[in-house]
C-alpha cells in the first residue's frame, strides 16, 4: 500500500491494474477550465479527471463559507464510487503543480477512511520528462461502491481555530507564501493578512527546486522545528481556502510525523465574519 508519495517508475509498472485508480487532478486557478483540457489533450493512461471546484469541493455559500469548502461526505463517497473506488483499490493522485492541489484528494481520502492513496512525486512534468506512455483515450472505470468512515479528528473549524490560535499546547500553520501571510500581497482574497498567532510554514519549503517533494528526512527537520515539541494531533493547518493546505499534512504525514489537522475553510472562511481579527507582519 502507498500512502503518502509514489514514484513515476512504480505507477507505470501498474497503470493497467484494474485495483489501482489514477487520478489526473490538474486545476489553474487563474483558469478553471485549463486542467480539463489539458486532461483531454493528454493524460497517464487510465488516469480519470477530478476538477478542484466540481468533484473536490461543495457549494460556496456567500459570506459563511471559504472558497473551497468541502462537500458533504455523501457527495464525496458517491462521486469516489463513481470513480471506481472502494476499499481495496490503490488510489494515485498527480497535477502540475508539485503535489499542491492533488494532495486535497489526499486528503479526503484520508478524512474518509481510505488510506491507500498516494501523490504522484513530481506529478505530469516528471512523467512527460521519462516519456513514459500518455494517451488521449478516456477509460471509465466500473462503478464500485465507496463506504466512508470518517475520522472527525483530521478536521477542524473556525470556532475551533480561535480557540486554539492562542493556546501554547497547539500550533496553527499557514501554507501560504511569507509574503501572503504578512498580508503584504494577497492575489485572491479581499482582504490581506494572516489568522492572529498563526506561523508562516509555507507549503512551497516542501518542494526541491527539481518540482519534487522533500525526502523524509528533510521534512522530519523542517517540521520538528516548526512544531517545537508541540504534538503532531495538536497540528493545525490552514491556507486561502484549503488546498494548499493539506500539501502541509502530506508533507507531515511522509516525514512520518503523525496526522496533523486541517482547518479546511482557511483565511477565506476566517475574513467572511469582520469581527474576526485579521494579523500581518512577521
Amino acid at each position: 500500500m502507498y500512502n503518502t508519495l509514489i514514484d513515476i517508475e512504480t505507477l507505470h509498472q501498474h497503470i493497467q491494474h484494474t485495483e489501482w485508480c489514477i487520478i489526473d487532478a490538474r486545476f489553474s486557478l487563474a483558469d478553471t477550465a485549463q486542467g480539463r483540457q489539458d486532461y483531454q489533450t493528454s493524460h497517464i493512461p487510465n488516469a480519470l479527471y477530478a476538477h478542484l471546484d466540481e468533484d473536490l469541493s461543495g457549494p460556496i455559500i456567500p459570506g459563511t463559507t471559504g472558497r473551497h469548502p468541502l462537500p458533504k461526505v455523501e457527495a464525496a463517497a458517491q462521486t469516489f464510487s463513481g470513480w471506481g473506488m472502494d476499499h481495496d483499490v490503490q488510489v494515485v493522485v498527480y497535477d502540475s503543480a508539485s503535489g499542491s492541489i492533488a494532495a486535497r484528494l489526499w486528503w479526503m481520502l484520508k478524512w474518509l477512511g481510505h488510506d491507500a492513496v498516494a501523490v504522484l512525486d513530481g506529478g505530469w512534468p516528471a512523467w512527460q520528462a521519462a516519456e513514459l506512455p500518455i494517451t488521449q483515450e478516456i477509460s471509465p472505470r466500473p462503478a464500485r461502491s465507496f463506504v466512508p468512515d470518517v475520522r472527525p479528528r483530521l478536521l477542524t473549524d473556525t470556532e475551533h481555530v480561535d480557540l486554539y490560535r492562542n493556546d501554547s499546547t497547539y500550533r496553527v500553520f499557514d501554507a501560504r507564501t511569507p509574503e501572503r501571510y504578512r498580508g503584504e500581497q494577497e492575489p485572491i482574497d479581499p482582504v490581506a493578512g494572516h489568522i492572529p498567532g498563526a506561523h508562516c510554514a509555507s507549503f512551497a519549503e516542501n518542494i526541491t527546486d527539481g518540482g519534487r517533494i522533500r525526502s523524509p528526512e528533510e521534512l522530519r527537520c523542517r517540521y520538528e522545528q516548526l512544531f517545537d515539541g508541540i504534538d503532531t494531533a495538536h497540528i493545525i493547518s490552514y491556507c486561502g481556502s484549503g488546498i494548499t493546505a493539506c500539501h502541509n499534512l502530506l508533507a507531515i504525514a511522509h516525514a512520518g510525523l503523525g496526522d496533523a489537522v486541517l482547518y479546511s475553510g482557511s483565511w477565506s472562511e476566517w475574513i467572511t465574519d469582520e469581527s474576526r481579527p485579521v494579523g500581518t507582519g512577521g
